[in-house]
């Protein structure tokens, strides 16, 4: 499905050149804020319509379960988690022969590949940081082999971002760093401190 095929699903196909216009496409829509959408024109009605519809495509966040028991806050659950972080070789260079809107989808396409890997080996974005995604293998889901998705991930990763097209005539590369045995408590601590 494209873009204008989901808008046309929406009764909303009024809104495809726009949507073109702005390089819009379906990878995009879950970061579409309702500013977004009145910045290129959409009506206050139409974008609640918009903004449900995106929300439906939006994975279903897991329930979990109601603990029966009470949690006491300093006795934090002690979960071994691998972090991998990767980020773009070479993006300052990037930055001086792209405009910003082509650097961002050069950017954006090379985050979803990440994303799409990393949700393969059942890892966990936690953060973007500009060029730099970084990833937890054992959270919020803990696996006996964490360690060897990470690194799968990570030899895939390189794989299929040095594939991806580019705008300019030079291949992406990608720097990725893995850490295991690394305890969620004391990643928190150090975000506290």
């Amino acid at each position: 499905m494209d873009i204008a095929a989901w808008l046309r699903d929406l009764s909303l196909e009024r809104y495809a050149e726009a949507f073109r216009d702005n390089a819009i496409e379906l990878e995009v829509l879950p970061e579409l804020s309702e500013a977004d959408l009145e910045k290129i024109g959409v009506l206050l009605g139409h974008r609640k319509i918009m903004l449900k519809a995106i929300a439906e495509l939006r994975p279903p966040v897991p329930h979990m379960p109601a603990q029966t028991a009470p949690v006491v806050p300093d006795a934090a659950e002690r979960r071994q988690l691998t972090v991998m972080f990767c980020d773009l070789v070479g993006s300052t260079a990037l930055s001086t022969r792209f405009d910003p809107e082509e650097l961002r989808e050069e950017i954006r396409a090379y985050q979803n590949t990440v994303s799409r890997v990393v949700a393969r080996y059942d890892g966990f974005v936690a953060k973007y940081m500009g060029d730099g995604v970084l990833v937890y293998f054992g959270y919020p889901r803990a696996h006996e082999d964490d360690a060897e998705r990470a690194v799968r991930a990570g030899l895939e990763i390189a794989s299929a971002v040095a594939s991806l097209e580019t705008r300019g005539t030079e291949r992406l590369a990608v720097r990725i760093g893995i850490h295991g045995r690394y305890s969620k408590k004391d990643q928190i601590n150090e975000m506290r401190e």
